[in-house]
This record gives C-alpha cells, structure tokens and sequence, in this order.
C-alpha cells in the first residue's frame, strides 16, 4: 500500500492545468497579507481547502508579463528528506535576498533583474523593512548581479567589506512615488494571533475541519521553507572562507514537516562531505596529505570551529546580530537572530543524530496526514496553555510531544504509523547507519512501508490522545517507540520518553511533576469537554464566533488554577469542568440593555 499522503498528492495531480491554475490564485491570494488591489472570487473560495501551501500563485494583472511567483509543481510519490534538501539547496544557491524600500515599483524592479538573467521565482515578505527573495535560472546570474553590486559609501562611519548574496536596492527610479501603498502582496512568515484564529476556527463546519484549518494555518509556507535554505546558503557563504566544500543545512522543525511559522531555525554545519575522507592509500609509490592541525577529541575540534565561525557572523556577517558562542554546551552550538529573516538561528556541527531524527519525523510525517495534523493541533493545544515554552527549563519540549503523537498512533487497536524497530527491518544497506555507537538505521523508500488500514477520524483520534494520556501510568512506564510499547522506566523521572536513537537517554529529563501533573490534568479536561454537546456541537453559521470544538479546548486559562498535588488537593475533575462549562455558557450569553 502506498502511504496515504502519497496518493492523495497523486490525485491532486490529475486536475486539469486551467483548473488549478484559476484554484491556485485564489488560494494563494487568502493566504497572502494583501494591501489591496486583489479582490477574491467567491465562487473559487471552497475549492481552496484542498490545495497544499506548495501550489504557485499567479502573479495579479499589474504583472502579467512578470515571472509567476514562488510555488512548486507537485509530482508523484514521496520525495525523500534528501531529495528535498538537494532541491533546496541548489534553489537557495541561485537566490538572492534583497532589501527594497516600501513603494517599490515591482515591474521595474523586476525587469532591472532581468537584465542579469532569467528569474524562475520571487516572493516579497516583512522583516525589519521590505525584503524580497529572488530565484534565478542560473548560478551565473547571480554571479552578474553581484558583479554590478557596490559598496556603499557612508559618512561617519566605515564598513567591513564583505560581499553577499544579501544586497538593498538604492535606485531610486524604481520607487513608484505616485502611489501611497506599493500593492505588493507579502508573505506571512509568522502566525496569525490566538485569538483571531479561535474566532476562525469556531466558524469551521466540523472538528475534523478545524484540525485541517490549524494545520494549514500553522504549518511552514513553501515560501518560508526557501527563505530558511536561503538563510542557510548566505551563512555557508561565510564559512567557507575557512571549509570551501562545507554545506550548512537547516534540521529539526524547519524540514522535519512539524515546524510552524515563527520557529526557530536550527542548522547544521556539515563536513563530512568534504572530499579526500577515507581514501583508499595506494600500497606503492608516492602520494599526498594535507597537514592539519590536531586536537583532544572530536568535541574539541567542534568547538574550535563554532567558535571561528561564530566570531565571523558576529564581526562580518551582514543582518546578523546578538551572536553568542555558547561552546561548553552537550552540543555546542552558536546562536543569533537574523533580522533580514526574522529568524532566530542556533548553528551546531557533528550533530548527525540530531539529523536523523529529524529524517525519522520527516518519514512518519509523509506516510499519513493525519501525523501532521495531529501533532500541529496538539502543539498548538499546549503552547495555549502553557504546557510548552519557547524559554528553557520545565516544560514539555515540542519534541516530546511529537514523541508522544507517534507513540499513541503506534498504539492504535490498528496502528496508523509502524514502530522504528519495524523500520529498521525494512531498511536496505544503503540505510544503514551507526553513529557514535548508536543504530539508526531505519528505511528511506517509502515504498517498503506497508501501511495496515486505519479510517479513524482526527476527531476520535484527538479525543483518544487526550484520553490516552489522562489514563497512562507515568510513575511506572517509559513511552518508547522503537518498540511501539511502554516498558518500566530505567530511571527515576516523572516522565520518561526513550530517546528514539541514543536510547540511554531520556529527552524529557527535563519535566518536572508539576508540569507533568498539568499535563495529565488538561488531558483530562480536554477528553471530557470533547465528549460533551455543550462544546462539541457547531452553534450558528459562518458569521458567528461562539467558540465551540477545537477553538474551546484553545481558549486561555482554562485550566490556570492547577497546581502540583504536593502544594494543594485538586478538587475533582467534574467539578472543575462544570465550572468551565458554566463560564463558557455565562461568556457566551447576549448582553442585555
């Protein structure tokens, strides 16, 4: 069987050319931060549901001559992380980021470009100013640009001379001064606030629906996907003044498929692929090596390198700021913001699990939508109720979590993803993989992966996740979905998640029983508040914003009273939720007079 997203991404492909070409537009024009100048068909709005972010959008009338915006055709089958990768990479090679000012004149400024060569993609965003994204044909194109690029002149001040591949416009004969607003559609690169987005939710049809509408709202755009590679290509630019055949390649949330617009950009500095590695010696005659420099250990090399290269973003690394080195970490990493992006960057080297987990997450997320769905809408769930947090310390990391939505699929009376042991026997011997003394070996072609027949909706499945995890035996079992099965903790913790690679390891040490006993307590809410027709059932039509469903279990503060068992006795859980149902039926009520 092939996997669901798979097939599902195969049918789309079967629509005709016009169809998806007027779909697109629309599509592409609700999820754009417009200043007027587009006016949506209604008769296309419904049709726009089923479309992936990855449809291109068509340019609007003022640019009919222009290049089509960004966007990518859908092909058949699953691509692979790798594959994915290599095809970023190389459009992020041949792009550029270029800071405009605010009424630029796009057809002029395109048509400036265009002199230096075809233009495949563009798209327009902002970030500490206006920004756009500039895909060529050609590396070569790029190469003219940048041979037509100045340094600029500024009093009071000096520069360091380094060039990039982050350029600003300066010709003033591209700025359309007759008009007010620049009609330039931006793309979001951060969600829309909670509570306009509860307000959207509760006017969705079913629960199922609103699950799909989160997704889709929260999940990284094709646009920010290139805009993260592109970051990553501007950074290797600098590192290779020291490692000319070095790669930097985002990992974690941004490629894994689960990253939501606003996260972090995690990257990895990559030189294993440099060549003259394991080279077999000839038993005669002459040959060559390069003399290195040695080091202790592998850490201390890591170390040495970051620090280099960080102290280079700090000093010549153009938008690049707050860069600290933080070396002496389990893995050292360098960490800054990049205000061009908006992007909050942390930078490692030899951090090869850290890949392969995020191949694994990327894998389970491709073989049904389902995971992705399920995983967003939990994330969401948690981070509005405080159970995660973008600042360090006790709280569920968004990587247990996703843990936690593979282990329950995996336990499903039919399992809707197989276990990583399963994976591993599938695997060919081109998978195989031991680092550091660790297996991750697991199957690439998705083509192997037979998936057993599961119909649950996400409806029943979120409400048997909440279920799940308000019922399960904490203080005894470890979740572990290498096996698929909980097994008796190896440690003394209050949550115990097997780290999926470096089994030793448990990747929510962190959490303490407060913030577990939280958990378990919204869990249980959340299972008995999906159960009960006061907030399970739609209340009106479109124009109205009673929260009811998903949007109920996103309202703040629901739950704000709950505190470790050890501080205070908890009042029983019917109690408390007839209390939060009382409150939703008071708030809700029309005023009178």
């Amino acid at each position: 069987m092939v996997p669901l997203a798979c097939r599902r991404q195969s049918q789309r492909m079967r629509l005709s050319a016009s169809v998806l070409t007027a779909m697109a537009s629309s599509f592409a024009v609700c999820r754009l931060h417009m200043r007027g100048r587009v006016v949506l068909v209604r008769s296309l709005q419904k049709a726009d549901t089923f479309l992936q972010r990855s449809i291109g959008t068509d340019v609007a009338a003022a640019q009919a001559e222009a290049p089509p915006r960004d966007g990518s055709d859908e092909k058949d089958g699953c691509k692979s992380l790798h594959a994915l990768q290599v095809e970023r990479q190389e459009q992020a090679e041949r792009s550029v980021l270029i800071n405009c000012q605010s009424r630029t004149n796009e057809k002029k400024f395109l048509k400036y470009l265009s002199n230096h060569g075809d233009i495949k993609k563009y798209f327009f965003y902002e970030s500490y100013g206006l920004y756009a994204v500039v895909e060529f044909a050609k590396r070569e194109n790029v190469a003219s640009l940048l041979e037509g690029a100045v340094i600029p002149s500024v009093s009071h001040e000096s520069t360091v001379p380094f060039k990039s591949r982050l350029l600003s416009l300066r010709n003033l004969s591209l700025v359309d001064l007759s008009n007010q607003q620049s009609g330039l559609q931006c793309q979001p690169q951060t969600t829309i606030p909670i509570n306009e987005f509860i307000q959207r939710l509760s006017k969705e049809e079913s629960i199922d629906q609103q699950i799909t509408s989160l997704t889709e709202a929260y999940q990284l755009t094709e646009e920010n996907s290139r805009l993260r590679f592109l970051v990553c290509s501007l950074l290797k630019d600098i590192a290779a003044a020291y490692f000319p055949e070095c790669t930097i390649k985002p990992f974690g949330s941004s490629v894994n498929g689960f990253g939501k617009l606003g996260c972090d950009l995690d990257m990895f500095l990559d030189l294993d692929g440099i060549s003259g590695r394991n080279v077999k010696m000839p038993k005669s005659g002459l040959s060559l090596e390069y003399q290195m420099k040695r080091a202790n250990s592998e850490r201390a090399v890591t170390q040495s390198i970051l620090s280099v290269i960080g102290e280079c973003v700090d000093q010549f690394g153009p938008g690049c700021v707050g860069v600290q080195k933080i070396l002496n970490a389990r893995c050292p990493l360098v960490r800054f913001a990049h205000q061009p992006s908006g992007f909050q960057c942390d930078l490692t080297a030899n951090n090869r699990v850290a890949m392969k987990s995020t191949e694994l997450l990327y894998l389970y997320g491709q073989l049904d939508p389902r995971v992705r769905s399920l995983v967003f809408t939990v994330r969401c769930w948690a981070r509005a109720h405080g159970v995660t947090s973008s600042i360090p310390g006790a709280w569920i990391s968004n990587f247990s979590l996703t843990v936690m939505v593979l282990f329950f699929l995996q336990k499903r009376s039919i399992p809707i993803i197989p276990t990583l042991d399963h994976l591993r026997d599938l695997a060919g011997p081109a998978d195989k993989s031991v680092i550091e003394g660790n297996d991750c070996t697991f199957v690439s072609d998705f083509s192997k992966i037979q998936l057993k027949s599961n119909t649950e909706t996400l409806e029943q499945l979120l409400c048997e996740f909440f279920e799940f995890y308000a019922t399960f035996p904490f203080s005894r079992m470890s979740l572990n979905i290498r096996k698929g099965k909980e097994q008796n903790k190896p440690e003394v913790a209050p949550l115990h998640i097997q780290n999926p690679f470096e089994t030793s390891l448990n990747v929510s040490k962190n959490v303490n029983a407060t913030q577990l006993d939280r958990f378990v307590a919204l869990c249980q809410e959340s299972s008995w508040l999906l159960q009960q027709r006061e907030t399970n059932t739609p209340r009106g039509g479109a124009n109205m914003t009673t929260a009811w469903g998903l949007a109920t279990l996103l309202l703040p503060s629901q739950v704000a009273g709950i505190k470790s068992r050890k501080k205070r006795r908890r009042e029983p859980a019917s109690e408390r939720i007839k209390g939060l149902l009382e409150s939703l039926k008071n708030k809700n009520q029309p005023k009178t007079g």
